[in-house]
């Protein structure tokens, strides 16, 4: 007798669905006591946009159509702000208590720009000078703008090649720039000659402002009898003025004299920069430096050492000074010299 053996059968697929979801197919019941499952938790629920009746109008799909911009006529571009109109306006400009008149027998004495007389050589040759000067700080073309740019110190490796002599005849072209007034410091403490140059009385000056806080300001400048031109001497000799110059007092000073004068140019004499140690603190508060050179005299070796020391101003410039021959024969002012066209 065989045994017959019971294969047992794999389970249906409605046998496996009863197992899964709790229901014995023949009786039809649940096979899961769901009265000890634990209660589920709250569904969140989404609201269903109403969907619209078959009758309503359905809205028409459209390609995008895209509308012609009114054409309107390009306006003529706007001149440049100028750069300084963000300067403070909150404190009034400082007032010189201080007039003086320029000597111009003593600038024409001397070779130098002379106020009111017509063009000459070294007229026009600073004219030049200042023009780049001007581009440099006013983002002229495609120039970017120099920051502090308006703020030009005039310098020289050595004692006689001419600083002075360029500081003040570049003064004198700026002053009679219509947007533009100058403000004449002299920052060459040991040895100043600014005064000296333009005939103008002694008195307080920089180092006075420096030294006390609560000197008045326009005590220390002189309006000179040109409108555009102002004086600052260099004022009373300081044992520390390398040190009140590299303060915060003098950035503070500086923007005191520029405040409410957004037009206003400072040229700076400095010391020669090999022999007084001042003229590399003054680099750190311009934007601009003219190095002056005097042809035949300064050393290559001095100009690299004394434009290393400079390296605080972002923007140095070298003036030849004194050349006594033009390779193209040119000599400027002559123009103006001759009758006819």
């Amino acid at each position: 007798m065989n045994d017959q053996r019971k294969v047992k059968r794999p389970p249906s697929l409605l046998e496996r669905a009863a197992d899964m979801f709790g229901l014995d197919p023949a009786a039809n019941a649940p096979t899961i006591d769901v009265s000890k499952l634990p209660p589920e938790a709250p569904k969140k629920t989404k609201m269903a946009k109403p969907e619209p009746a078959a009758d309503a109008p359905q809205p028409e799909i459209l390609d995008p159509v895209v509308e012609a911009a009114p054409v309107v006529e390009a306006a003529p571009a706007a001149p440049k702000p100028s750069p300084r109109k963000d300067v403070a306006k909150a404190a009034p400009a400082v007032v010189p208590t201080r007039q003086g008149t320029i000597d111009r027998a003593r600038l024409a004495s001397r070779g130098m720009i002379v106020p009111g007389t017509p063009v000459t050589g070294i007229s026009e040759e600073y004219r030049i000078v200042k023009r780049e000067l001007i581009r440099n700080f006013g983002g002229v073309g495609n120039r970017p703008i120099l920051p502090r740019g308006h703020r030009v110190l005039i310098a020289s490796a050595n004692p006689g090649e001419g600083k002075t002599f360029s500081a003040v005849n570049l003064a004198l072209s700026l002053a009679v720039e219509a947007d533009h007034d100058v403000l004449l410091i002299d920052a060459d403490i040991a040895k100043p000659s600014v005064l000296e140059a333009l005939g103008l009385d002694d008195g307080p000056g920089l180092m006075d402002a420096l030294a006390d806080p609560h000197l008045p300001l326009g005590d220390c400048l002189i309006q000179t009898d040109i409108s555009g031109l102002k004086v600052m001497p260099a004022g009373t000799g300081h044992m520390h003025d390398t040190e009140l110059l590299a303060s915060a007092r003098t950035e503070a000073l500086l923007a005191q004299l520029e405040a409410g004068a957004p037009g206003r140019i400072l040229i700076i004499d400095s010391p020669p920069v090999l022999a007084a140690s001042p003229a590399a603190v003054l680099a750190g508060h311009v934007g601009q430096t003219i190095m002056v050179v005097r042809a035949d005299e300064t050393l290559e070796s001095a100009l690299r050492d004394a434009i290393g020391l400079m390296g605080a101003c972002p923007h140095i410039q070298l003036l030849l000074n004194g050349v006594k021959f033009s390779p193209g024969g040119r000599r400027f002012g002559t123009y103006y010299g001759q009758g006819g066209a």
